[in-house]
């Protein structure tokens, strides 16, 4: 199995630059498994397809505003792309840094309203150990000086809006470098709204990490390794589930990210296991899964390690087939883009 066997013509007009003009406005592609047939609706009426006794797991991690803009000593631009913290007071961080040359350990990059950020080492070909002073109030500085990390494909400069927009309504867990894209379609309304048909909703924690933005460096699937994000699952999530499971629900997972902590933290007869881990299960066609009996997903890029977890749930061919039909029809595609629900 090669990467480019999940490739697709996209045109670059259809990649969302904005968000809708509600988080709920968005276009809504149904597929159906069992009939392989494909249907459209919008997403203000989602509650629809949920069935009482469905449970919904979905992601709360929070995006941090990872960005940060700053300037080397002699001048040059450079961008600095905060990871994850590898220590508990915020101030020492695994880093993707741009530049016109690459830095050397010891380099002193100069960011707004005072901070500095040493480069204490470089770890592998991507990412470097930053160590930020004053380590004191980092997380409020952060707060106001960082950026939202707005993919590379939306080219346009980022606005107030993408604060709140580039983030779930029920963001609660800081941590994040990328939004659980899938989560932005979602309203207060339509959480109350499956409350009402009798539906459970359970949260759990992945935060969005370094894979999100690397590209696939090799051509056979087998070969790819993930990067390990962190994941939390409450015992509370755990034991709705199993609830779930035993009453004939339907496991409903909001986004990839809740799909892979779910399926990395089931064992072998598919009980998810409560607490803490790093997910770095790679799910590709021929994976079978445990926990989840439907997705709710954004459109993917093509040849990517998401299309391809999306393509193992609902099929290959089925799926290429629903995005041909996407395209035709316009869908928007990718974060801010329109969304899938595959039961």
């Amino acid at each position: 199995m090669r990467f480019r066997d999940f490739n697709y013509q996209l045109p670059p007009e259809l990649i969302a630059q904005e968000p809708a003009t509600r988080r709920d406005a968005s276009r809504l592609m149904v597929l159906d498994r069992g009939s392989r047939t494909v249907r459209e609706t919008v997403f203000s009426d989602v509650a629809d397809l949920f069935r009482a006794g469905d449970l919904l797991v979905l992601n709360d991690t929070m995006v941090i505003p990872a960005r940060l803009q700053g300037r080397k000593e002699s001048g040059g631009r450079v961008e600095v792309f905060l990871v994850r913290r590898l220590q508990g007071d915020g101030a020492v961080w695994k880093c993707l840094i741009k530049a016109s040359k690459k830095p050397c350990p010891g380099s002193l990059i100069l960011l707004p309203s005072g901070m500095t950020a040493t480069v204490v080492q470089r770890d592998d070909e991507e990412t470097w150990t930053v160590s930020f002073d004053p380590a004191e109030g980092f997380e409020k500085w952060l707060e106001a000086e960082g950026l939202m990390p707005l993919p590379p494909y939306i080219r346009r400069n980022q606005e107030a809006k993408d604060r709140e927009r580039y983030q779930t309504v029920f963001a609660r867990a800081r941590g994040a470098v990328a939004a659980p894209t899938a989560g932005l379609h979602f309203t207060r309304a339509i959480l109350d709204a499956l409350l009402v048909r009798g539906v459970e909703i359970a949260p759990l924690t992945l935060h969005v990490g370094l894979g999100t933005f690397l590209p696939v460096r090799v051509e056979a699937v087998h070969e790819h390794r993930m990067h390990r994000e962190f994941y939390s699952v409450p015992p509370d999530t755990a034991s709705a589930v199993e609830r779930c499971k035993k009453k004939g629900g339907r496991v409903i997972a909001l986004g990839t990210t809740t799909t892979r902590a779910l399926e990395h933290a089931a064992g072998i007869d598919g009980a998810v296991r409560p607490g803490d881990g790093e997910a770095d299960i790679f799910i590709y066609p021929g994976y079978r899964f445990k926990v989840v009996d439907a997705m709710i997903t954004n459109f993917h890029l093509p040849c990517s390690t998401l299309l391809l977890l999306v393509a193992a749930f609902a099929g290959r061919e089925f799926l290429l087939e629903a995005y041909n039909e996407a395209v035709r029809r316009r869908f928007r595609f990718f974060s801010y883009g329109d969304a899938m629900f595959i039961g």
